[in-house]
């Protein structure tokens, strides 16, 4: 059987990571690379504001090519859909047969996803679709996955949750309808370890900025 060839979008987060541990996992599919969108402004991962060396080494660390796609800021839907079909489009002509996401449970999202990949060949994949939430934070902090809060919404979390390790004791503290995950957009992660990786990444917290709503913190690599 020939395997399909998967490009996986990494958001450097724990949800991405896992998601290539799951896929590694599948004799059906062989993933070839990751695609990380950044911010052009900032020349960091959006949301997650995860630094371009840290995401090279992330990449690195998994063993895969990387390649990045950079929005302006501020970007319109109009401009993002431009850019991302582009990248699609050239994916598809490089036969890339399917590309994955680590969505969760967000229905928009995912047709989102499906829409951008409709007609052009490439099929969206959804590794962790339906995983309940608490279920598969307990694997991956079994399975030794490390994490670190780089952003939180500051409506559902306080600023102090920026930075922290994402863990069992930081779940438990988790104020009442608060995904464990995160996937409605309470908190975004980085990843520095775990089985996706071939060995881990040493990371320090840097500086911890409050901007538009939300508490972002700096998770810096340290120097090889």
């Amino acid at each position: 059987m020939t395997r399909k060839q998967v490009l996986l979008s990494w958001s450097s987060g724990k949800d991405s990571a896992w998601a290539l541990h799951l896929l590694r996992r599948d004799p059906a599919v062989e993933v070839v690379g990751l695609f990380s969108v950044l911010n052009a402004r900032f020349n960091r991962v959006s949301m997650h504001a995860t630094r371009a060396d840290l995401l090279r080494r992330q990449a690195q660390a998994a063993g895969l090519p990387l390649e990045t796609i950079k929005l302006p800021d501020p970007c319109t839907m109009e401009q993002c859909d431009a850019v991302m079909g582009e990248f699609v489009a050239g994916c598809a002509a490089k036969g890339i047969e399917r590309m994955a996401f680590g969505d969760l449970f967000l229905e928009d999202v995912r047709g989102y996803r499906e829409k951008q990949m409709a007609g052009t060949g490439i099929e969206p994949l959804f590794p962790l679709w339906g995983m309940p939430s608490a279920e598969l934070a307990e694997g991956m902090l079994a399975a030794g996955l490390v994490a670190y809060l780089s952003s939180v919404d500051l409506k559902k979390l306080p600023v102090s949750f920026a930075g922290r390790r994402w863990s069992h004791e930081l779940l438990r503290e988790l104020p009442a309808g608060v995904d464990p995950c995160g996937e409605n957009g309470e908190l975004h992660t980085v990843v520095a370890a775990g089985p996706m990786f071939a060995a881990p990444i040493a990371v320090e917290v840097g500086e911890i900025v409050e901007r538009n709503g939300f508490a972002y913190a700096d998770i810096v690599p340290v120097p090889q």
